[in-house]
């Protein structure tokens, strides 16, 4: 019988303010508003976990989804948060021009996290050039550019029809990557690519000192999007102090997977017992609500 996570469906963010959000994404990023009015996301409907049903958007950005979600009096982002501490989670876009999406972002009010402008990797780790930056919430967002013949084979062949063109990935940072792997392949995802990032270059993208990260790609069933695991060896950052699921910080991927009982019967026998905060049957679908190790937050359902 087969079991696991086989691919992403989207990515939810919160927001305090939903139109905000909506004209950040659409104009500075290029995403398409599919649905002002979009449904509450089947998790919300699971017992004890909403009193108030958000306001909700889906965008789109090439063949990947985002859901922003507006919760009633929300918590803010924290305004000290930095790239090495536990709660940070970027959401990673694909654009062909750098310059030009570099300014665009910058025209419509992004908040830099990098320092200097575009930072190019040197080829030992990947040579992509990368641009990390805050959106009005907060929420941390990267700009990414891949080299030839690098990168997943999709974006090589990819046509914008904007300034971006799709989501790749979602990275975390970790406190224990060994840990992180073995949760996420308790629930059937595989590590892929993995490297140590440091160097000037790296310290300029995270806007840290005397940066040494860990960096772990792990897949579904599909390579794209997927997501990366970043554990900062030093600086060590500060650990995930929100429990909230309605704070702006609680950003939630959103996987499909088989056999989702099975899932957490293996989260149980792997001493991840407290990583399932709720599931249940909503809407012709099992949907499992998870928090993996650091505190970040993942929705399993087994049809899309």
């Amino acid at each position: 019988m087969s079991h696991g996570i086989r691919k992403w469906l989207r990515i939810e963010r919160n927001t305090a303010n939903l139109e905000r959000a909506l004209a950040f994404h659409r104009d500075a990023l290029g995403f398409r508003v599919d649905d002002r009015n979009a449904a509450p996301p089947a998790w919300t409907l699971l017992p004890g976990l909403c009193d108030t049903a958000p306001h909700c958007a889906q965008l789109s950005l090439g063949a990947q989804t985002l859901v922003l979600t507006e919760f009633p009096n929300a918590s803010p982002y924290p305004e000290d948060g930095a790239s090495n501490d536990l709660c940070f989670q970027h959401c990673a876009i694909v654009v062909d021009d750098m310059n030009v999406t570099y300014a665009r972002v910058l025209q419509h009010g992004a908040a830099p996290i990098t320092r200097d402008g575009p930072q190019t990797l040197p080829p030992s780790t990947g040579a992509v050039t990368a641009f990390k930056f805050r959106d009005p919430d907060g929420h941390p967002l990267e700009l990414i550019a891949f080299p030839g013949g690098s990168g997943d084979p999709t974006w090589q062949s990819a046509r914008a029809e904007g300034p971006a063109l799709g989501i790749d990935h979602s990275a975390i940072s970790v406190a224990d990557v060994e840990r992180s792997i073995l949760f996420y392949e308790l629930l059937g995802m595989h590590g892929a690519a993995r490297g140590v990032n440091h160097g000037a270059e790296q310290q300029r993208l995270d806007n840290l000192t005397n940066v040494e990260v860990d960096v772990l790609a792990m897949h579904g069933a599909t390579r794209t999007p997927h997501l990366e695991l970043l554990g900062y060896r030093r600086p060590r950052g500060r650990a995930n102090a929100s429990a909230v699921l309605t704070a702006v910080a609680a950003d939630r991927l959103i996987w499909q997977a088989d056999n989702i009982d099975v899932l957490l019967g293996a989260l149980t026998d792997g001493d991840f017992t407290d990583s399932v905060i709720a599931s249940g049957f909503i809407g012709g679908a099992t949907v499992a609500l998870l928090r993996d190790p650091d505190g970040h937050l993942l929705v399993l359902r087994d049809f899309p």
